[in-house]
């Protein structure tokens, strides 16, 4: 990751806000301190399951700065993705507990109570003494890590390099829908597959499950780029498609897919948000030997190592991943796998994508804090258009 000195344009802004005189956080005068608060509301899982697992609760534990390089955010609005349903219900356990507690120092094997929700738009807090960036009363928006307490809260402690200033143009109910799947988006297309603003211009892209929270991002991102955009969703979000900047819109439900798909000039890239059986025949959509590359969201790994446990599911994965890339190689094209990562340079980078107007949030439905477990049941029921987000506190 790079650090934030070296990010262009960082240096430039941290610099323009050298000279601003600090202003005191607006809630200052309506909260404690951190320091003489123990607990806060929060929704939390007691165990894996259902909706009904979800409880909402006064007496949550008040986030503390571990670490010299955290903050502590004071969360406006959160937002839900998929990872929070299959987390809700046990994904990925094995995994993440390792990543929680990796020496087993707890004297208890238990990550609960758990509060869910990778997105935030907030106000900081506190700073820890090591971080420079950032002072109480800014705006900032991040990405929280699935093995951390999640942002349904009204607090949530992050690290310094996952926090970027929020976008100037949007309200933080706005801001909150993006993180998250603008960074999954972003690690697919740009740090997995290579393509940037200066290689991106022309090229044909195609976008499977494109009418989802990472697929509407990722139209739009490769679209500021300069490529021609070919988004696969069913009818009913063909108009989003196009007011997005996708050139192709293919409805999968209006007849088999793979021919439809084939009728079309062949692709440089293709991001793949669905899975299954697509990754039978979507490689042979690329071109041969041109550098041409196939990436997926939807892998085995945090499964692999639920149903095998750690070493046995990271050997599992190691061996289908390498297999597979040799497999396409000797067929003229790349295939690779992406996931999520938690990066405050990214998210400079996409906040000025944003203020530009290159990019927008896509908002299905927006909920109180009171309504999370209705939040949780309309992400469940599928076809949402954006995202489903959360108003923690009603300021927006």
């Amino acid at each position: 990751m790079l650090s934030r000195g070296a990010a262009s344009g960082w240096a430039l802004r941290g610099a323009a806000r050298a000279g601003v005189q600090q202003r005191p956080p607006p809630f200052r005068g309506l909260h404690a301190s951190p320091r003489t608060r123990s607990v806060m509301p929060s929704w939390v899982i007691d165990r894996y399951g259902h909706n009904d697992v979800l409880r909402f609760t006064r007496n949550m534990v008040f986030p503390i700065i571990h670490f010299p390089n955290e903050v502590i955010i004071k969360v406006h609005a959160a937002s839900l993705n998929p990872i929070d349903l299959r987390m809700r219900s046990g994904y990925g356990a094995t995994a993440l507990n390792m990543k929680r507690d990796p020496l087993k120092l707890k004297s208890e094997d238990t990550e609960f109570p758990l509060t869910l929700g990778r997105d935030v738009s907030g106000v900081v807090m506190e700073c820890g003494l090591g971080v420079s960036y950032f002072k109480p009363g800014d705006e900032v928006w991040a990405a929280i890590p699935p093995w951390k307490q999640g942002t349904l809260s009204e607090f949530v402690v992050a690290s310094g390099n996952e926090v970027s200033f929020k976008p100037k143009c949007l309200s933080h109910t706005e801001a909150a829908s993006l993180p998250y799947v603008g960074l999954t988006a972003w690690s697919a297309v740009n740090q997995v597959g290579g393509l940037n603003q200066s290689n991106c211009r022309g090229k044909r892209v195609l976008i499977l499950g494109a009418s989802g929270g990472v697929g509407t991002f990722a139209v739009q991102l490769v679209k500021a780029w300069g490529a021609h955009v070919t988004a696969v969703c069913s009818h009913d979000a063909s108009t989003l498609m196009k007011k997005l900047g996708a050139d192709d819109v293919i409805d999968y439900k209006s007849g088999n897919l793979e021919e439809q798909l084939k009728t079309l000039p062949l692709f440089d890239f293709i991001l793949d948000n669905v899975g299954g059986s697509t990754e039978k025949w979507a490689l042979d959509l690329l071109k041969k030997w041109s550098g041409a590359t196939y990436v997926t969201l939807v892998t085995p790994f945090l499964i692999n190592m639920d149903r095998l446990g750690v070493a046995d599911g990271m050997l599992q994965t190691g061996v289908t991943v390498g297999s597979k890339t040799v497999k396409h190689l000797l067929k003229g094209v790349h295939y690779r796998w992406a996931f999520f990562m938690a990066s405050g340079p990214s998210l400079d980078e996409i906040a000025e994508l944003v203020d530009s107007g290159k990019i927008q949030p896509v908002i299905d439905e927006v909920f109180s804090f009171s309504e999370v477990p209705k939040a949780f049941q309309k992400l469940e029921g599928g076809h949402a258009r954006g995202k489903t987000v959360i108003n923690v506190i009603s300021k927006k």
